[in-house]
């Protein structure tokens, strides 16, 4: 396996977003997920999305997306369908955050 590192000045963004899922509402946050994750991969330069759990609280999620530049994501989100995309899973949770990044540097 080889590592590599790359500096990336004028990289990418990654979107974090934390989710707190209401009690017993677990299959339906996934559903939700499921509903509009390929949805949002078909937009111009969105790059992957990563649905993680934490294994400490099973109520207690991070999705993050990458897209290729800050300009990507805010003509996504800025488009008639966020809200049409986002309401499902805020619909089932009891707290979120939303925190964007910059990515500056890979290792792979």
């Amino acid at each position: 396996m080889s590592v590599s590192e790359v500096e990336t000045p004028g990289g990418g963004l990654r979107i974090l977003f934390f989710a707190r899922v209401a009690e017993g509402g677990e299959a339906d946050f996934l559903a939700a997920y499921e509903r509009i994750r390929h949805k949002v991969a078909q937009a111009p330069g969105h790059v992957l999305d990563q649905l993680c759990q934490s294994p400490v609280d099973p109520r207690e999620w991070l999705i993050t997306s990458e897209w290729e530049t800050p300009a990507h994501y805010q003509t996504w989100a800025n488009g008639h369908r966020f809200s049409e995309l986002s309401d499902p899973i805020v619909e089932t949770t009891v707290s979120r955050e939303h925190r964007p990044y910059l990515v500056r540097r890979s290792t792979t």
